[in-house]
């Protein structure tokens, strides 16, 4: 069995984790001076409310090459490694694996997913359906780089106060932003976060967001749908209830949005991924 490898960004529900037999390096949070290990010593529920009341944006930081290096020699003794990381063009997640297998001194192949969020753990889950397949892990790496080429990721952000305290946006634009009722879409290009459209109205744009799917793609019985938010099951669950009835997919996962791509997101954030 492939020892399969990923960092704590791919927001995999704990069920899914452990049925897929998963290791997860653990990305730092840093609020107000406090670091912490995602999904280790703060559970996403819970860093919500510290970062809504922070007058500052947590700040994220990827593993350590030496943590990698330790997981990857303990994983090799019992198999082939495999290690799928966040996009590298996000953090810097996929530089330190690629240190720590160096360091390792053991055979791991380390892939840029290209995603984050649950486009990154659906990537896993295509690995471990491949290798049932009886794939070898040499066909399913070059599997996964065409593979990640045809995701779909879009990123709704409900508001921008996050974008306002990372200083990418002045505050004056942003109280322009909240007043009008301005919702911004994004996608991913080649694993970089751009801007799609900016979209009046919370429904106009939910709604937005689900006819998209359908201009992207054609046949969804065997895709997954994964959906992780901020603190928004409401609106995570109405989209999973749209797609389902329009688009009759093979599944909809919804998940908590950890520490680190939650920063990014902002209150109420989602992001909507399928291949």
């Amino acid at each position: 069995m492939i020892q399969l490898v990923t960092d704590s960004s791919a927001d995999m529900p704990k069920e899914l984790l452990e049925e897929y037999d998963i290791h997860v390096v653990p990305l730092t949070i840093s609020i107000d001076g406090i670091d912490y290990k995602e999904g280790v010593d703060i559970a996403p529920q819970e860093f919500y409310v510290k970062m809504f009341n922070s007058k500052n944006l947590p700040k994220t930081s990827q593993p350590s090459p030496g943590e990698f290096a330790e997981t990857f020699r303990k994983l090799s003794k019992k198999g082939s490694v495999l290690c799928l990381t966040i996009s590298s063009s996000l953090s810097g997640t996929y530089q330190a694996a690629c240190l720590g297998k160096e360091a390792s001194g053991v055979d791991v192949k380390v892939i840029d997913t290209w995603a984050g969020s649950l486009a990154h753990g659906l990537q896993l889950i295509e690995v471990r359906k491949l290798e049932k397949q009886g794939k070898s892990i040499e066909e399913i790496v070059d599997y996964l780089e065409r593979y990640k080429k045809q995701s779909n990721i879009l990123i709704l952000l409900d508001t921008l106060e996050n974008i306002v305290k990372g200083g990418r946006l002045s505050k004056f634009q942003g109280s322009i932003a909240k007043m009008l009722d301005i919702k911004v879409l994004l996608h991913n290009v080649e694993g970089k976060v751009e801007i799609l459209e900016k979209i009046h109205g919370r429904r106009r744009f939910l709604n937005r967001a689900l006819d998209i799917i359908g201009e992207r793609k054609e046949n969804f019985t065997d895709i997954i749908f994964g959906i992780t938010h901020v603190d928004n099951i409401r609106d995570a669950e109405y989209l999973k209830k749209e797609i389902i009835k329009r688009y009759a997919p093979k599944d909809v996962i919804i998940n908590y949005m950890g520490a680190t791509m939650g920063t990014y997101a902002g209150k109420d954030g989602m992001i909507l991924s399928f291949y």
